[in-house]
């Protein structure tokens, strides 16, 4: 093993400069190797100047810093890619360009952090020959195969402050304050972070819910002498029997964009009598300095994929479980994403404790 490249993509999350230095000190230190950096995702290969070497200087200092060094593409799926051609715009599979840039660059291996649909594009480029190699990344701890993703104590933190501080907010003005946390298909941070925050109501894409479930638990509290509530809610929550709320339509390239079922939930409160207000916290939640949980998972997984891609274990992806970092195969992590059980502890914990999740 010579040359590795590392690329980052998908949404940014807190931890993927943590990946980076640690791939980049053991192939040089343990292995004597080089180390490329690919811009902007996949798109680095098919970009003027989206290749750069890292060495120790080039990674020195960014352990704390959230974002990625390399930069990021949600968007850079090389088999959909938009282009103009005769002024129209067309979406092309430019897959096989990829594939010529990793060999132009005598890659001996390339690591890919990013989530489902990142690693998703990784396996099926390695069904072309391309010695890839996973690490699991997304603040939405979605991704099957292991037990948690990097991004996703940082982002859960952030969220419990949120809601900490709207608590206080909530009791002296006498409101139901909504907030909206990321979460499209799974409401991981949405739940732990209710749990944890003392939120009286969570709202997961797994679980639907129905507006009198929520305003039976409001009315209570209000009769007891609990003039506020707090409401964690996904942005891929849903009523039951209806459908997710976006704020975009997506197409063959872009996915869609869900927001404002924080809005609708806050505005069905107001109509009830009650006063609410709703925060969106969005990419807060991505940002920032990464957790020291965050930072000594991402470096256990950067030094792990370098030493699973010397020992030739391509297709394969780093995970954590029972606490120990291990590797299974892309195909198994992303043919069954990771959603919250409603019969999970965490679950029945929180209902134990009279939490709602606006399905009673």
């Amino acid at each position: 093993m010579k040359r590795i490249g590392v690329l980052t993509g998908g949404g940014d999350a807190p931890g993927l400069n943590a990946v980076i230095r640690a791939a980049v000190k053991t192939a040089i230190i343990e292995f004597n190797c080089e180390v490329f950096g690919i811009k902007n995702g996949y798109d680095g290969f098919l970009e003027e100047n989206g290749i750069i070497p890292l060495g120790l200087n080039e990674v020195s200092g960014i352990l704390p810093r959230g974002g990625t060094i390399l930069g990021s593409a949600n968007r850079g799926n090389p088999y959909a890619r938009k282009v103009i051609r005769d002024g129209k715009e067309v979406v092309i599979d430019v897959s096989d360009e990829i594939v010529k840039g990793i060999k132009k660059q005598k890659l001996d291996a390339l690591l890919v952090l990013g989530g489902d649909g990142t690693l998703h594009i990784a396996h099926e480029l390695a069904q072309k020959g391309v010695p890839v190699i996973g690490v699991p990344k997304t603040i939405d701890n979605d991704i099957g195969g292991t037990e948690v993703t990097f991004g996703f104590d940082t982002a859960l933190n952030i969220a419990t402050e949120a809601l900490d501080r709207l608590h206080t907010t909530a009791e002296s003005h006498h409101r139901a304050m909504v907030i909206e946390l990321m979460g499209r298909d799974a409401g991981f941070i949405a739940l732990h972070a209710g749990v944890a925050g003392g939120a009286d109501v969570i709202l997961i894409p797994e679980i639907p819910f129905n507006f009198e479930s929520i305003m039976k638990k409001i009315k209570s509290r209000a009769e007891a002498g609990r003039k506020f509530s707090t409401l964690a809610v996904s942005e891929g929550a849903k009523l039951q029997g209806g459908e997710q709320v976006y704020s975009r339509k997506g197409d063959e390239v872009y996915v869609p964009r869900l927001g404002g079922i924080g809005q609708m939930v806050s505005e069905y409160i107001e109509r009830q009598g009650f006063e609410s207000r709703v925060t969106v916290l969005g990419h807060l939640q991505r940002g920032g300095t990464p957790t020291s949980f965050d930072r000594l998972l991402a470096t256990r997984y950067g030094s792990a994929a370098v030493r699973l891609a010397a020992r030739g274990g391509f297709d394969r992806m780093v995970s954590l479980q029972c606490g120990y970092i291990t590797d299974i195969s892309l195909e198994e992590c992303t043919s069954k994403p990771k959603r919250v059980n409603p019969n999970d502890d965490a679950v029945v914990t929180a209902r134990n404790i009279g939490i709602c999740f606006g399905d009673e």
